[in-house]
Parts: C-alpha cells; structure tokens; sequence
C-alpha cells in the first residue's frame, strides 16, 4: 500500500492540533483532572482513532483497516502497563496531580518522537533481513513468559508497589552527575536559573525517567504491532492514536484500578500469542502454506484477553469488597 507524502503531512497537521486541543483547551495548568472527566475524555480519543480508522477504509480498504484497529487495540492494551509506572514514577518524586498532565503532555510530545524512530527502523530491519521476524517472535515468547511467571510469582506473597527513591534510578544518577539538579518544586518547571546558573528540576527528573520507561515498552509494543502490519503509516498512525489517549487513560486508571487487577496476565497471553503468530506466519510464508493466522483472528484473540481480564478483576474487587464489609461486620460484634 503506496501512502503519498499529502497523506503524511496532513497526520502531522492533526496531531500538532490535537496536542494543541489537549495542551490548551482540555487540560489547563493547575487543575486537577478527576475520573469522571478523564473517562470522557478518554472516550473522546478512542472515538477519534475510530473516526480515523473509518477514513482509512474508505481511503486504503478492508484489510489496512482491519490492521489499523488491530495494531490500535495492541498498542492500547499494552500501553496501560505503562500507566501503572507512571503512578509509581509520579509517587516516587512527589509530583502533585495538578502538575502531572503537564510532565505528561511532554512525555508523550517525546514518545511521538521515538515511536516514529523505533517504528520506521523496525521496518527496515524486517524489509532487509526477513528473518528477523523470528528474532522478535522469540523476544515477545520471552517477554510474555515472564510477565506470566513474575505474576504467579507474585501470588503468594502481598505485592508491594511502595515508591522507591527517584536517585536510585540509574538515569537519574547519570544526569546528576553531568548536570545540577535543585530541589525546589514551588512551581512546574523542569528548569530554573538561579545566581545565573540553570537546574534541573525533580519535573524534569520525572519526565527523564518517563521517556526512558516509554522507550523500554517499545522494545516490546513495536515488534507486537509489526506482527499486524509493516505499512509504516498504519503501523505510526495506529501508535499515535494510541498515545495521544494515553494522558486522560492515566487519570481516569488511578480511580478505577481494579478493572486491571489481571491485566498483566492478559498482557502476558498478548504477548505469546502475537510472539507465536509472528514465528508461524513467516514459517508458513516462507514454506509456501496456505494457512496463516489472520489479523481477524488476532483481533478476537486479543480482545477475548481483555475482556477475560477485565471480568475475572471486577468478580475479584466484589468479592474483596464483600470480605472487608464482613470483616467490619465482625469487628463491630466483637466491639
């Protein structure tokens, strides 16, 4: 599928409009976003990437469309894992709320960058040396088997998401040995010039450890996605839609966290499946089969994860609620 440059510079129009939207009209400085407010704006931007992906059927086809919305749920679904670190990252430097969108809107400003950089390298590699293919079905095999081991790992023992301190982080240690970092948090910059000298701030420290944390998901997210498509503008253009939404799906998980108790069970199945996917496809390719697993059957698979993960979290927080008001009821008999 041929994309002429008209098609390109038009997305980049969107997009710096869309950030724009985002930057200046939904999201103000200081305001706090609650969940109600981010689950619509979230709904705002999954509707968005659907209106787009009707353009790209009337526009490319059946099949470019059906390989957006599958790369689009791929990288959604594997995107939220990140979220869950960005609470973590958020506790650890004592970021208030009110001035998370911000260090967020320039995260995501940075992995627009470094999406476009991984995604088009990728192609490349898979266009020059086809083989390739098995190397990153092997990789997301092993990244999935160990989400799923470090999980069930995690079964017998209270998992503890306590912030760590941000100065243990190797990236933070590297940028406070070449460049000086001052404290003082009383206003959301990342830097500010004092007695003529310019500092880091912790801001800039977050959003530091967040571009890192994003590009360290994209080892795993891009080579998922290039097992639905290869076309740089479905593959770049799904990945986007994806990461603009990311900001309002941040606010709106911290109040409905247990949606996503077995989320990374699901994420892990994601993982296996696209990684055998890849591996089999470019076997059955290459030995000139007739089957192949379609991105229609990866769409279900897929979906059915998700869904299978967001019913067993909801049967679990009910049962959990159920427990601790027993619990109370008991304690109020023995009081």
């Amino acid at each position: 599928m041929e994309v002429s440059s008209s098609f390109w510079i038009g997305f980049i129009i969107l997009v710096i409009a869309l950030l724009s939207l985002d930057m200046f009209l939904f999201n103000r400085k200081g305001t706090v976003i609650d969940v109600k407010r981010a689950l619509w704006l979230s709904l705002f931007w999954i509707s968005l990437a659907f209106i787009f992906n009707v353009g790209v059927y009337m526009v490319f086809g059946k099949e470019s469309a059906l390989e957006f919305f599958t790369a689009y749920l791929v990288e959604e679904s594997l995107s939220i894992d990140n979220l869950f670190v960005f609470i973590i990252i958020f506790s650890a430097f004592k970021i208030k709320p009110e001035h998370q969108h911000t260090v967020l809107f320039w995260g995501i400003l940075g992995a627009i960058v470094f999406r476009a950089i991984f995604i088009f390298a990728g192609v490349a590699l898979i266009e020059r040396f086809a083989w390739i293919m098995y190397l990153f079905g092997v990789f997301l095999l092993f990244t999935g088997g160990k989400m799923m081991f470090d999980e069930l790992n995690l079964l017998d023992r209270e998992k503890v998401d306590e912030p760590k301190d941000p100065n243990s982080n190797g990236v933070v240690k590297i940028f406070r040995r070449l460049f000086p970092v001052h404290e003082d948090m009383s206003e959301p910059v990342f830097f500010r010039r004092i007695d003529r000298k310019l500092y880091a701030t912790p801001f800039f420290l977050a959003l530091l450890v967040i571009e890192f944390t994003d590009l360290i998901f994209a080892i795993d997210s891009i080579p998922a996605v290039l097992s639905v498509s290869t076309n740089t503008f479905i593959v770049y253009t799904s990945n986007i839609f994806a990461i603009l939404g990311l900001r309002s799906l941040y606010f709106a998980l911290r109040g409905i966290m247990d949606l996503f108790h077995f989320l990374k069970y699901a994420l892990s199945g994601i993982l296996i499946f696209i990684g055998f996917k890849m591996i089999f496809n470019h076997y059955a390719h290459t030995a000139d089969w007739d089957f192949h697993i379609s991105n229609l059957s990866s769409l279900l698979v897929i979906a059915s994860f998700l869904l299978v993960s967001i019913a067993a979290s909801l049967i679990w927080s009910g049962k959990q609620r159920s427990m601790k008001r027993e619990e109370a009821r008991l304690r109020k008999r023995v009081f």
